[in-house]
């Protein structure tokens, strides 16, 4: 009761209203402001279609593309990562997206179709990370054991990796297009990839046959309808009514 009394007490005292009043004031406008900009922070496909806009103006305005130098050995989809700072220092850009790997994020922005007709897509950096670590295991292994952990033969050459050779209890590794879980496989040689078959074979039943290309590599197909292309990945065509691994020329 008498804890009642102070604090009705406090309340008549018009200099400790004013402070109170100011203080939730300052509290709501901060958490609006907040609300506001989760509301306003654009969702991934959105950050895509700025920076295409801004790859488009670059382009027009130098007649270059906005890219970073890469060997010219680069897997296919690794070989044009796009360079903020270009597109920054030419005002083209307000802001690199935030879930750019320049930015702490986990996506690399990258072009597909240079040549003809340039495309902004993405590399989820967690998928390529784990590739990386699962080569690594897999170079150590050969160079101990002097073999392949080769599990279940796929295609002429190509094998399963068998985990439980590692060691290892069989990784995630998920689509960032489907969220399937996809297969890692293994060549000749001791290079891994990812298998994409599970992917192809979602992607054709929306898109459908009526017209494709027998001698196209289906990656093409999976990298223009989606966001993130197919790294770590094997050519593929579409033999049979289902994805075949080929050695393309």
């Amino acid at each position: 009761m008498i804890a009642g009394l102070r604090l009705s007490r406090h309340w008549r005292d018009p200099l400790t209203c004013m402070v109170l009043l100011l203080i939730v004031v300052l509290l709501s406008g901060c958490l609006y402001s907040g609300e506001v900009k989760k509301q306003n922070l654009p969702a991934t496909g959105e950050f895509i279609v700025l920076v295409q806009n801004a790859v488009d103006q670059f382009k027009e305005r130098t007649g270059v593309l906005p890219i970073k130098t890469k060997d010219s050995d680069t897997p296919l989809y690794e070989k044009y990562p796009i360079d903020f700072k270009k597109l920054m220092d030419n005002r083209l850009l307000s802001m690199i997206p935030t879930n750019a790997f320049e930015n702490g994020g986990t996506a690399i922005y990258v072009l597909i179709d240079v040549e003809t007709k340039p495309t902004v897509k993405m590399i989820d950096l967690p998928l390529y990370q784990k590739m990386v670590e699962i080569q690594k295991e897999v170079s150590a292994y050969q160079q101990k054991k002097g073999k392949l952990p080769n599990g279940e033969a796929v295609a002429d050459g190509i094998h399963l990796l068998d985990f439980e050779q590692l060691g290892k209890k069989m990784p995630a590794i998920q689509s960032p297009n489907t969220g399937q879980t996809l297969p890692v496989l293994i060549e000749a040689s001791g290079n891994v990839y990812i298998d994409y078959s599970l992917d192809l074979v979602k992607v054709m039943e929306n898109k459908g046959e009526a017209g494709l290309d027998a001698d196209i590599d289906l990656r093409e197909i999976l990298a223009e309808e989606s966001l993130f292309v197919p790294v770590w990945s094997l050519p593929y065509q579409w033999i049979d009514g289902q994805p075949q691994i080929v050695a393309l020329p």
